[in-house]
């Protein structure tokens, strides 16, 4: 077993402490922590940090995989929603998480998936019943009941949606929220009900609303949302109910950065006290969540990190239950042999399938918007050609299609604006929140072609340029590799920038791609069964 010390300037996050020192470990544990009168080392020992939200797949990468290159930026613990694999796969796919997570020396708290389905009005892989939340609890020791999507469920007291609520807290777990722009009596409705987070909030308007009912506020900087600019205020305000997120994060950002960039932004940047920020992503998410990891006490699991200073924050060393996970940019943490289940049953699709009969001059148009997951409905005059609506690269107005992949059905086609392509389609498998086929293209010729490259996978993203085909194949629940990370997230690379070579101006296309589907996050959204829009489904044509 390992005994060891290490020293230098510890900041202590409880009592609120900076002071020289060094720190003892034995056996995974903290066994002492001495005060020394001169710093022994420049450097600065502080807990690792914690993923407050998270879903591991939409990295793109099995769990393991993602620990590899999480830990080199300081990340210890992540606090995992694995509703993703588990609106493929079911009980299946949460348990393949937490079987591949329990490989590597990381911290994974994985959630009971609380809507799986997510929405009546898609198709999903599987379902999980509140019986089966249940058995995750109590069968497979997961800590929470994960994001409650469903908040008209909640509002309306839907009695499957308080079934699931209320054994969560028969058996003490808290209880994740997700109610973008709830405002007023219906947030405090949806906070009565006992749920004690959201990472949705858009403006400080809202996310004031819900602290003031005594919700606990997520702030969250991913690959597509990005709600620090708005939310930061909250740590001066309340710095005991905010907690850091990332939400979705790609294989390449991943690669470059995680937490560690918001802290960074907060202390350097915007100036907030370093105890405050260091609290919010570290503390606040072990003591809401009531996770086993360190917080470099006398005792506690020895997750800690070393930085080289309140500036850079650059990460030097990442410890683990006391084992040395990364060093100095590189991790340590060696990839492990996984299997790749999936489920994909559908055939490849013809090109008169994505043609829509023009019924009328204007059509409904989904407005993306850069940085967020909600999107607008914008009227606006239909391109018509040879008697059906087409792509209006012009005035970009491009058609998207969604395809369920779990069996042969009509495919579902609609507009959406400001994806910016000139040429070309691009299309994935990573469609939040069922992950059927969801792409967007130049031409119905491209759109069919992207579609089919998945189809021939069995799942991953691509880019089609007239002829040219590229696809990142991601056979596992057919979202997520079982490769190293470091070469998907290159790979991806790679097909980003040739998404923003066919004319993207949008910082994450795929990203933001994956989110035109999601059904739950207002306005004007596309499921494999229609265009969607608040509770019900809607015309194209207007």
């Amino acid at each position: 077993m390992t005994h060891f010390s290490r020293s230098g300037i510890i900041i202590d996050l409880i009592k609120r402490r900076i002071f020289p020192g060094t720190v003892y470990i034995d056996n995974g544990k903290i066994s002492n922590i001495a005060e020394d009168i001169q710093p022994k080392s420049s450097v600065y020992i502080l807990p690792g940090f914690v993923d407050a939200h998270v879903h591991v797949e939409s990295s793109m990468l099995i769990p393991s995989e993602f620990a590899r290159l999480a830990s080199v930026h300081g990340t210890v613990a992540t606090v995992s929603d694995p509703h993703e694999i588990g609106n493929v796969l079911g009980l299946e796919g949460i348990r393949y998480m937490l079987s591949n997570g329990e490989k590597v020396p990381f911290h994974f708290y994985f959630g009971a998936s609380s809507c799986v389905p997510a929405t009546a009005f898609e198709t999903a892989g599987a379902e999980i019943s509140p019986s089966q939340i249940e058995e995750l609890f109590v069968k497979d020791g997961l800590r929470y009941l994960s994001e409650m999507m469903n908040f008209p469920g909640v509002l309306h007291r839907n009695p499957i949606v308080m079934e699931k609520i209320r054994i969560a807290h028969s058996l003490n777990k808290p209880v994740d929220g997700h109610a973008p722009g709830l405002r007023g009596e219906e947030a405090k409705a949806y906070i009565d009900a006992g749920i004690g987070t959201d990472h949705e909030c858009f403006t400080l308007e809202e996310a004031l609303d819900k602290v003031k009912y005594g919700m606990k506020i997520l702030i969250r900087e991913g690959s597509a949302a990005k709600n620090y600019e708005a939310l930061h205020p909250l740590i001066k305000m309340f710095p005991e109910q905010v907690m850091f997120c990332s939400d979705d994060k790609h294989p390449h950002e991943l690669a470059k950065g995680h937490i560690n960039e918001i802290v960074r932004r907060a202390v350097v940047e915007d100036g907030h006290e370093i105890i405050d920020v260091l609290r919010a992503a570290c503390v606040n998410p072990v003591k809401h969540y009531g996770l086993d990891v360190g917080l470099l006490q006398v005792g506690d699991s020895a997750d800690f990190i070393v930085i080289d200073n309140l500036q850079n924050f650059g990460v030097l060393e990442t410890y683990v239950q006391g084992e040395l996970v990364a060093t100095h940019g590189k991790t340590l943490i060696a990839s492990v042999e996984a299997t790749t289940p999936n489920h994909f049953n559908v055939h490849p699709k013809e090109l008169r399938e994505f043609f829509v009969a023009a019924e009328g001059l204007n059509i409904r148009v989904i407005e993306a918007e850069e940085g967020q997951l909600i999107t607008k409905e914008l009227v606006l005059a239909a391109k018509i050609e040879q008697g059906g609506y087409v792509s209006d690269v012009d005035r970009d107005i491009l058609k998207i299609a969604v395809v369920n992949r779990y069996r042969d059905a009509p495919v579902a086609v609609a507009f959406v604006k400001n994806f910016g392509l000139k040429r070309g389609a691009i299309a994935s498998c990573v469609a939040h929140d069922s992950h059927n086929i969801i792409a967007v293209g130049c031409s119905d010729e491209e759109i069919c072609a992207a579609v089919n490259a998945l189809i021939e996978q069995k799942g991953g993203i691509a880019v089609v340029d007239g002829k040219e085909k590229h696809v990142l194949a991601l056979p596992v629940a057919g979202i997520m590799s079982h490769l190293d990370g470091y070469e998907i997230a290159e790979k991806y690379a790679d097909l980003d920038a040739k998404a923003k070579q066919l004319g993207s101006k949008l910082y994450a296309p795929f990203m933001t791609l994956s989110f035109m589907a999601l059904l739950v996050i207002p306005e004007l959204k596309l499921s494999d069964k229609g265009l969607f829009r608040g509770q019900e489904f809607v015309d194209l044509s207007v």
